[in-house]
């Protein structure tokens, strides 16, 4: 099925009241064709794309529907002037929508009793991208932690796209989910109430929590935005840290130079918030282990605070710590080093642990993942170095 077969009747099961918590939509052919330019060239490794609006409450939303009201645009509800542009969708949908804050007039968030006036722009606008093509359910491994009728926790492996994007239109952690649910009437891949509610890049491992109805989305979307939940990372830097833990702070925005990358900028006008707290768990001098705890969830938020604080991670070919960056000039240690960049070739960083309050019963839920075999050889391979030049 393409996007061009997607009914206004499906388009409609996007508007829910979990909009700003975990949810999404599907791609009208009335939506601009401005948001396509804003999708990053490097879609097809993390599938990355600039938000439309940012709200003041922080909230980061992107437009799926737009229409502009014309110059004899008689004063009209905006929930009456969106379903008479969208046939075989409900009222009540709309409704449900403004809701949940996914409805904008020119940027700003309205309710449904709203007047549209004369070239209005009037948006609805749901929390990721538009899929624009169908979901193609794929038997790729999963290792699944934890799974019960609401929710479902995955330790991703390495090298694991998490959404379909420009360029990984197949091969996806959401292909995946659609062949695990392929038996489950409940669960539509495609249906934005439901599926991942947060990601981790291309390249890094470890655990995320999936919801499996539309309240559990909600719930746990809730969680990650109230900052509620408990994430832990374990990364392999270059460097030695002169305290054992910290603290850094700095809001992280595109870079201007380079808009595949990310940077970390002190100006509080600039970017989003960001906050990483560090505990430094091993060193071996010219590298250190380190534990990052998240604060906030911000695109490639350890990999660029720890770039900030003149530790790249190890084999970060994106934010060059795929160099060698500490050490000597000796044959013998670059000959380490590249073994080691071939031991774990992508950047050393693993979601270990992730915590959160489950969304039906209540109890707090806690998962631990074990630091993979790649980055398990790597720090042992470091370890084994220092003690062999420390005799």
């Amino acid at each position: 099925m393409s996007i061009i077969d997607i009914s206004d009747e499906e388009i409609g099961k996007d508007m829910s009241p979990s909009c700003g918590a975990g949810t999404g939509g599907i791609d009208p052919q009335e939506a601009s064709e401005e948001f396509d330019s804003e999708k990053l060239e490097d879609n097809q490794e993390e599938e990355v794309a600039e938000p439309t609006f940012v709200l003041e409450d922080g909230r980061e939303l992107y437009e799926h529907f737009r229409f502009v009201a014309d110059k004899g645009q008689q004063m009209l509800r905006v929930d009456k002037f969106l379903v008479d542009r969208m046939e075989r969708t409900s009222r009540n949908r709309i409704q449900q929508a403004a809701e949940a804050g996914c409805i904008l007039v020119n940027g700003k968030v309205v309710k449904s009793n709203y007047r549209v006036k004369p070239l209005d722009t009037v948006s609805i606008v749901m929390d990721r991208p538009r899929y624009e093509f169908e979901i193609i359910p794929e038997d790729i491994p999963l290792d699944i932690v934890y799974e019960d009728d609401y929710l479902l926790v995955v330790n991703k492996q390495p090298g694991l796209v998490v959404h379909p994007g420009h360029g990984n239109y197949h091969g996806t952690l959401v292909n995946a989910l659609a062949w695990h649910f392929r038996d489950n009437p409940d669960y539509d891949v495609s249906d934005p109430r439901l599926g991942l509610v947060h990601r981790i890049d291309k390249d890094t491992s470890g655990l995320l929590v999936v919801a499996k109805t539309p309240e559990a989305k909600t719930h746990l979307g809730q969680q990650f935005f109230n900052k509620t939940t408990r994430r832990e990372y374990i990364a392999v830097v270059w460097g030695d840290f002169e305290e054992k833990e910290g603290t850094i702070v700095g809001n992280i925005a595109r870079n201007p130079r380079n808009k595949l990358q990310m940077a970390v900028f002190q100006d509080p006008n600039i970017g989003k918030h960001a906050v990483t707290h560090y505990n430094l768990l091993e060193s071996f001098g010219y590298v250190s282990v380190v534990k990052c705890v998240l604060e906030t969830g911000r695109t490639h938020q350890i990999r660029v605070h720890m770039l900030s604080q003149g530790h790249p991670l190890f084999n970060d070919e994106r934010y060059g710590g795929d160099r060698i960056l500490r050490g000597t000039t000796f044959p013998k240690y670059k000959q380490f080093v590249e073994g080691c960049f071939a031991i774990c070739p992508r950047q050393a960083l693993h979601a270990r642990t992730l915590g959160f309050v489950h969304p039906h019963t209540g109890e707090e839920m806690f998962f631990e993942s074990a630091v993979p075999d790649d980055m398990q050889q790597l720090i042992e391979r470091w370890r084994n170095y220092v003690e062999a030049n420390t005799r």
